[in-house]
C-alpha cells in the first residue's frame, strides 16, 4: 500500500459509505512529532528490515477496545505505530473479538471500540498511510480462526502461560471456550494480512510463536505441491511473521507494583494512567505511586523495579536518551523526580487529549475512517481466505 502525504482520508468508490452517498468532511492533522525509538528486528535474513522501493513490508497490531487506553497500551504499543506507519505498510485495528473471552459490559462494548479508535487517530496514526478498523467488520478473522483450528493441537493451546492465569480466575471449568482459543484468533489476526513483522512487548511472544508454529504446520500439512495439484500457486501459504520487539517502552509497570505490568484488569485505577486522565489525577497518580527508600535514582537494578520503570517512562514522554536522563536523575531525590515526571507526562498527553476531543466530535468522519479501513482489510483478508480454502479442498 503506497504511504501517501495527504492528511484526509479519500474514500473510494467501493467504500461502504461512499456507496451510501455520505458526504465528508474530515478533520486535519499532523503526526505524532516525538523521538524515533529504536527497535530489535528478530529477521531471517538482512534484507527483511529494508522495505523494497516499490513494496513495503506489512505491519499488523491491534488493542483491545477499552475505551480508556493507558500509558502502557500507548508506550509499548500505539507511540510505537506511529513511527512504524513511516517505513512499513501498516493495519491497526481494535480487537473487539478478544475482548469477549472475559466477563465484560455489553452496554459498554459499543463506546469502548469507537471511543479506542478515536484514540489511535489521537495519538497520532495518520489515515493517509495505515489503515484503521474495526476486527469484527472484517468477518475472515472469524472464518480464518475456525480454518486454523482444525489444524491447531489442543495441547498448545492449553500450555499457554495466560490461559492457565486466566482460567484459574475465572474457576477453572467455568472458563468459556474462547479462552482457551483465542490465541488461534491472534494467530488468524496476523496471518490472514500476510503480516511480515508483528510489534510485540516480551510477555506477547509466547503468542506470536504459535501464530509462525501454525503458519508452518499449515504450509507443510496443505502447501507447497499438494497445493499446485488443487490448482493454486504451491509454496507456502502464509508466511512466517518476525516480531519487532522496542527497546524500551515495550512493557510499562504498574504504578502501585513495579513487579506488574500496568493494566486495565488491575482493581484499582491509582495503578495506572489513562491517556485521558486529568492533569491533576495525573500528578495525585504520580505523587502517590510506589517507591523506595534508596538513594539517588538509577537503572537496571533488580532491586528497584519501581525506579526503572519510572525513569523509563520519564526517558520516552520527555524525548531524552536513556544517558541524559541517568545524568540529570541521579541524584534526585523521589520528592523532586516526581513533578519532573508529572510534569513531563501532562506534557506529552495534553496534545492528545486536545485531538482526541475534536476527532469524537466528528461522529461521520469516526465512521468513514473505520469503513474504509474495513474495506482496504477485507481485501487482503479475502486473498488469504481463498487462498487456504483451495489448498485445504474446499469447492470455491
Amino acid at each position: 500500500m503506497a504511504a501517501a502525504h495527504a492528511t484526509s482520508l479519500i474514500l473510494s468508490s467501493s467504500s461502504r459509505f461512499s456507496r451510501l452517498g455520505y458526504s465528508t468532511r474530515f478533520l486535519r492533522h499532523n503526526t505524532n512529532p516525538l523521538p524515533v525509538p529504536r527497535f530489535r528486528c528478530y529477521c531471517s535474513s538482512s534484507d527483511e528490515t529494508s522495505p523494497s522501493p516499490s513494496l513495503k513490508k506489512r505491519v499488523v497490531s491491534g488493542v483491545q477496545p477499552t475505551g480508556s487506553i493507558h500509558l502502557g497500551n500507548y508506550l509499548g504499543a500505539i507511540k510505537n505505530w506511529v513511527t512504524l506507519q513511516d517505513t512499513y505498510e501498516t493495519l491497526f485495528f481494535i480487537v473487539d473479538l478478544h475482548a469477549i473471552t472475559l466477563p465484560y459490559d455489553v452496554q459498554e462494548l459499543r463506546k469502548a471500540t469507537r471511543d479506542t479508535a478515536a484514540l489511535y487517530l489521537a495519538c497520532g496514526v495518520d489515515i493517509s498511510k495505515a489503515s484503521v478498523f474495526v476486527q469484527s467488520h472484517v468477518r475472515a478473522h472469524v472464518e480464518l480462526m475456525w480454518l486454523l483450528s482444525s489444524s491447531t493441537p489442543i495441547g498448545w493451546l492449553q500450555k499457554m502461560t495466560q490461559f492457565k492465569e486466566k482460567s484459574r480466575k475465572e474457576g477453572g471449568e467455568n472458563a468459556s471456550v474462547s479462552l482457551l482459543t483465542y490465541p488461534v484468533l491472534m494467530a488468524a489476526d496476523i496471518l490472514l494480512y500476510k503480516s511480515d513483522f508483528v510489534p510485540v512487548g516480551e510477555d506477547q511472544k509466547q503468542h506470536l510463536e504459535l501464530a509462525r508454529d501454525l503458519a508452518q504446520r499449515v504450509n507443510n500439512l496443505y502447501g507447497g505441491r499438494k497445493w499446485k495439484k488443487l490448482g493454486g500457486r504451491g509454496g507456502s501459504i502464509f508466511k512466517i511473521p518476525e516480531p519487532l520487539i522496542p527497546q524500551v517502552g515495550a512493557r510499562v509497570m504498574s504504578l502501585t507494583d513495579g513487579l506488574s505490568k500496568m493494566s486495565k484488569s488491575a482493581p484499582s485505577d491509582q495503578s495506572r494512567i489513562n491517556l485521558l486522565d486529568s492533569k491533576d489525577l495525573i500528578a495525585d497518580k504520580i505523587k502517590r505511586c510506589k517507591t523506595d527508600s534508596f538513594a539517588g535514582l538509577e537503572f537496571d537494578n533488580a532491586e528497584r523495579p519501581e525506579c526503572n520503570n519510572l525513569l523509563s517512562v520519564y526517558q520516552i514522554v520527555s524525548g531524552n536518551t536513556k544517558e541524559e536522563v541517568m545524568e540529570e536523575c541521579k541524584n534526585m531525590s523521589w520528592g523532586t523526580f516526581k513533578p519532573l515526571l508529572a510534569d513531563a507526562v501532562i506534557e506529552h498527553l495534553s496534545p492528545i487529549q486536545v485531538r482526541y476531543e475534536e476527532i469524537t466530535a466528528e461522529s461521520a468522519y469516526l465512521d468513514k475512517v473505520l469503513s474504509e479501513g474495513a474495506d482496504r482489510a477485507t481485501e487482503i483478508a479475502e486473498s488469504t481466505i481463498h487462498n487456504l480454502k483451495q489448498a485445504m479442498g474446499f469447492y470455491i
